[in-house]
């Protein structure tokens, strides 16, 4: 039976602190995912629900955008994508009476746990100017106050349309269509905030700004090298590839400043020897210092373009541009200047040289550890000067893999949610409906803020997600939020993006993953279930289709919300068919198919193969690089690593075990040993001993940076643990209030939140 959520909000940052862990999985991940199943959805609710997780006839897990095989394991989720799901199939409900028990001022004033544990939020809701409660409002009232605020507006570039990867690729190719029908760019979504650094500099180096890998490519690899990433906790299905992989005869280096327990062992909970001994996955394991990420690939490609025979002379002769320049600058790579940037023995540099050398087949896997620092895009870089050397792109079993975290981040892209749109991208946009489409850039997440925080932008609309929560630079967020007239989102649950209006809100409740969408029939017929598509981290295209009912009766579908929009804001000036897009999303997907190249023919093809099918991707499939000069390019960026004054560390922002970006499932972080809380920070015990700080001890964390300015995350508990040296880690969003809005990604313009400077103040009670 389903249990009620917490009443009270608890303590975070008192936590019981064990052993770190040294595997993953196992039987210790099947009873943590059964008993929060079950908390949340009851006996019956779980089994019901977890058999279509990820199944093709089911819908896709809205935990992460890992691909799946054709051939699907009956429980073809993770213990984290189980909480994911378990969360939005919810039998906790947040009512208009829980809105009527509690201010805005009291729902600011709770930690986002608790706010997430309430549930599923069932009729649209609406913060009339001056009031302190939400009220129930009518969808009709609430399109209207959307229509009265954005014909109110000096100019279309004062509204903002924010999207979350869990966006359908219908509901995006919907919203990104209305937004330039309105007449603005303004498309930030969550990319911004995590690989936008990998889509630029794969782009200019490769002409295709996604991974060039597939599943199979990950089983045929001779070696992997696994950068920046932590699948255990934020992508465990990976965990399983890696083993087939290792099955194989592959071999893996891990990357990390962080021992990472799914890197050491997994045990895999759907085979027999899973559960018992596990699969070693880590070959060598480099724990570098945080940043140090590019002068390590730039010492790696110095040794190979130093070695004979090791660089693939005719794929560089045939296939790439810029090869003399970039060998110069790594030819001037310095071991001296590499080791203090990484922190790692000149031994272990050199056995990683060697695997790479011995490798035909080489794969380089990365996510945020190299994506959000000032200096990420020369590092994605370099990790491809890497991959070219050695002909390792276009071939099966080697290239790129940038893994995506929302389940279809990709997809929102791919469907022109992106304030930087290709003019070919607006063309054939405006052919198809007859519009003409803003060709001046909007703003991305961080420029989003700014121009709310200058009073530009005035209009707030988020489609899913916590804006709030999830951005830097907190209080001046919060504050930049708050002086919009109106915002709005589309959301399935509470988060502090509720509690942190302007001067009007709207919260409006959408259908989950999870949630049967169903077509109204004629009189006395039943309904059609409809379904939605999304794009994984590989570039497949499948169905996704909910098998429960819905959480309310009062529920609209994401692209409903947006049609019934468009129609409230647009009217009959617009020839766009939004009754039609409601009624049939195949209609949707047909003019997708029109618009998008590598759609084409989608629905026969969506019904032709139910796993889904592939996108076309030129350096993979003909090794043809769309760049710029026509071939892949070498880069040759000064490198670049964080600078950090004696007595300071270098701050990591991370997840918990029991954490999916800004939701948090629960106050464990199992596999790192904290239990019961989240106010943590984790230093290598001689940095803590060198700054007087005991294991336990609490302190603040204070960041500093170039132009003078500090920020302040008050009460965290110190934690001795085996990090790198001189090199801290605490979770987010609790640290997020540390990075400055202006501190981004060169380029990208990503928030820079993985090389923060800091010292740590003793709180005074201590």
């Amino acid at each position: 039976m389903a249990s009620k959520p917490p009443a009270d909000d608890p303590v975070q940052d008192a936590p019981q602190v064990t052993a770190v862990q040294h595997a993953a999985a196992g039987l210790p991940a099947v009873a943590h995912t059964l008993r929060m199943a079950q908390r949340q959805m009851g006996v019956r609710r779980t089994a019901g629900t977890l058999r279509k997780v990820n199944q093709k006839d089911g819908f896709d897990c809205p935990g992460c955008a890992w691909p799946e095989a054709d051939k699907r394991h009956v429980a073809e989720f993770c213990e984290n994508g189980a909480k994911a799901v378990a969360e939005e199939a919810t039998l906790r409900r947040v009512t208009p009476e829980f809105f009527a028990a509690h201010t805005v001022a009291d729902l600011a004033g709770r930690s986002g746990y608790w706010l997430g544990q309430q549930g599923r939020i069932t009729e649209p809701m609406f913060l009339p100017e001056g009031a302190e409660r939400y009220e129930p409002v009518s969808w009709e009232r609430a399109f209207g106050i959307i229509a009265e605020e954005l014909k109110a507006l000096g100019s279309p570039d004062e509204a903002v349309f924010y999207t979350s990867g869990r966006t359908s690729n219908e509901a995006a190719f919907l919203l990104q269509l209305f937004a330039r029908e309105f007449g603005t760019n303004n498309l930030p979504d969550c990319s911004n905030m995590c690989h936008e650094s990998s889509g630029s500099a794969l782009t200019e180096t490769l002409g295709v700004g996604k991974g060039s890998v597939s599943l199979d490519d990950l089983h045929q690899a001779d070696l992997i090298i696994v950068a920046g990433q932590n699948p255990g906790t934020n992508h465990p299905r990976m965990l399983s590839a890696l083993e087939k992989a290792k099955a194989a005869g592959a071999r893996i280096i891990s990357v990390n400043p962080l021992p990472e327990a799914g890197l050491e062992r997994f045990k895999n909970p759907q085979t027999p020897k899973g559960l018992v001994k596990g699969t070693a996955l880590t070959d060598l394991f480099l724990q570098i210092r945080i940043g140090g990420d590019q002068a390590l690939f730039r010492l790696l490609n110095k040794l190979i373009v130093e070695t004979e025979g090791a660089v693939d002379e005719d794929f560089v002769r045939t296939h790439t541009h810029g090869y003399e320049e970039f060998a110069a600058a790594a030819r001037a790579a310095d071991w001296d200047e590499t080791l203090a940037a990484t922190g790692l023995a000149r031994s272990d540099i050199e056995r990683a040289l060697r695997m790479i050398l011995a490798s035909e087949r080489t794969i380089v896997c990365w996510a945020m550890g190299l994506t959000q620092h000032k200096h990420a895009v020369p590092t994605i870089r370099e990790v491809v000067n890497l991959l070219l050397l050695r002909g390792a792109v276009g071939r099966p079993g080697a290239g790129v893999c940038p893994v995506r975290g929302h389940s279809n981040v990709q997809g929102d892209r791919t469907m022109g949610i992106f304030e930087r749109p290709a003019p070919a991208f607006l063309d054939a946009l405006d052919r198809e409906f007859g519009i003409s489409s803003p060709r001046h850039h909007g703003y991305d997440v961080v420029r989003a803020i700014q121009a709310l925080r200058d009073g530009r932008a005035k209009v707030f609309f988020a489609m899913g997600g916590n804006f709030v929560g999830a951005t830097p630079d907190t209080e001046v967020t919060e504050a930049a939020v708050r002086r919009a007239r109106l915002t709005v989102h589309v959301s399935t649950k509470l988060n502090r993006s509720h509690a942190v209006t302007g001067t009007r809100a709207l919260i409006l409740p959408t259908l989950g993953r999870s949630d049967k969408d169903v077509q109204a029939g004629a009189p006395g017929k039943r309904g059609t279930v409809r379904f939605v598509t999304v794009e994984d981290s590989m570039g497949l295209v499948h169905a996704s289709r909910g098998n429960l009912p819905p959480a309310s009766p009062w529920l609209l579908s994401e692209p409903a919300i947006v049609a019934r929009m468009a129609r409230a804001v647009l009217g009959d000036a617009s020839a766009t068919p939004w009754e039609d897009f409601e009624r049939d999303y195949a209609t949707i997907r047909d003019r997708i198919a029109r618009v998008i190249p590598g759609f084409e023919d989608f629905n026969a093809r969506l019904a032709a193969n139910p796993g889904g099918f592939a996108l076309p991707h030129a350096p993979r499939d003909e090794r043809r690089f769309p760049t710029a000069t026509g071939k892949a390019n070498f880069t040759a960026a000064p490198v670049e690593y964080p600078k950090v004054p004696e007595g300071r560390l270098l701050l990591q922002t991370l997840r918990s075990h029991d954490q999916y970006n800004t939701t948090i499932y629960g106050l464990d972080d199992r596999y790192r040993g904290i239990k019961g809380g989240r106010r943590v920070v984790l230093v290598h015990p001689d940095d803590a001993r060198a700054l007087g700080l005991a294991d336990g001890a609490y302190a603040d964390l204070v960041s500093e940076w170039t132009d003078g300015t500090e920020r302040r995350a008050p009460g965290f508990r110190v934690v001795h643990y085996p990090t790198a040296r001189g090199c801290a880690a605490a979770y987010y969003p609790e640290t997020n209030v540390l990075v400055p809005l202006d501190a981004t990604a060169d380029i990208s313009n990503t928030p820079a939140s993985k090389s923060v400077v800091i010292r740590l103040e003793q709180s005074p009670a201590d």
